[in-house]
């Protein structure tokens, strides 16, 4: 005895097709979705890293003026300097890890199980 599914995807394959261009259109946006979020994430990070490394340099000149000019007028200032850039940069690399974590692909997930509770309840019958 054949499966009712594979007895009407036989009388009728043009189910099939369109269940199959369903199923690779959710996928093409499900996958651009996730690719969207990776180069946001990605873009954060370089960012993020690129704050770093002017802090670091700012920070190395700071040293260099505390060395080479024992008495600066403003020493907080060569603290201060590096600071901002510094905390700017782990904000942003904070944030770009935290970014919008919910399950990548969820939606294909759901119509897979649906589609299988659909296969299950009607070769029951």
């Amino acid at each position: 005895m054949l499966h009712p599914l594979i007895r009407l995807f036989a009388s009728r394959p043009q189910l099939l097709a369109e269940h199959v261009a369903a199923y690779a259109d959710l996928f093409a946006e499900e996958f651009a979705s996730a690719t969207a979020l990776m180069r946001q994430r990605w873009a954060l990070q370089l960012v993020g890293g690129a704050c770093l490394a002017v802090a670091a340099t700012l920070a190395g000149v700071a040293v260099m003026l505390l060395a080479a000019l024992p008495t600066v007028a403003w020493p907080w200032a060569l603290a201060l300097v590096p600071a901002v850039p510094g905390a700017l940069g782990v904000w942003i690399i904070l944030r770009g890890r935290t970014a919008r974590t919910e399950a990548r692909f969820a939606g294909l997930r759901r119509q897979l199980a649906a589609d299988a509770e659909l296969m299950r309840s009607t070769g029951e019958s």
